[in-house]
């Protein structure tokens, strides 16, 4: 699923990542733990195709066989609305839309018809227990609520990989339950 090869990232002079290996299999669900500053949000950005790494000549990211580093931003983009999900530590719902319409949006930028994508998102909705949320917006929501809507929307694209950065502690075990049934289906 992931093959990262001596990734590194700087921050001004700071090293954060310092020549990072990973092989990840399908189907595996991996922690990354460290102290707070210690490069695992940045490596997750990385493999997630949000940053980039520091330029080095040997230098590898595949996930599913494909050599993400040397695609184009057209490319890249949409690879990850195709393959890659995230649930951020900071949601990124769009606070104007509701929770239906904010679930529907990775659908929507695929090209998926609205009603296809409603029915979809309706569904994902149900299955986490949200369905009496959908039409609110989510300053109208507790944070959990807010996470598990996130889920959601992750779900929506099929992802074949799903990076969670730093779920609420609360949540934690619901969250990677509920990824670990998705990734065996």
């Amino acid at each position: 699923m992931i093959h990262a090869k001596n990734i590194h990232k700087f921050y001004d002079q700071l090293e954060v990542l310092k020549g990072v290996d990973l092989h990840i299999k399908k189907g595996e669900i991996v922690s990354i733990v460290g102290a707070s500053g210690a490069g695992k949000t940045t490596l997750l950005q990385i493999l997630g195709t949000l940053d980039q790494p520091a330029t080095e000549t040997d230098t590898s990211l595949k996930i599913n066989q494909e050599e993400v580093l040397k695609m184009n931003d057209k490319t890249i983009s949409k690879f990850r609305n195709l393959h890659l999900g995230f649930i951020f530590q900071f949601h990124q719902l769009l606070p104007e839309f509701t929770a239906l319409e904010n679930v529907c949006i990775p659908a929507l930028i695929a090209g998926v018809e609205k009603k296809e994508a409603e029915k979809k998102a309706a569904f994902w909705l149900e299955r986490l227990g949200l369905s009496h949320r959908s039409e609110r917006k989510p300053s109208e929501m507790s944070g959990g609520e807010q996470q598990m809507l996130t889920l959601c929307r992750t779900l929506m694209g099929d992802p074949d990989l799903i990076i969670i950065d730093e779920p609420t502690e609360g949540l934690a075990p619901k969250i990677v339950e509920l990824v670990g049934q998705y990734l065996q289906k």
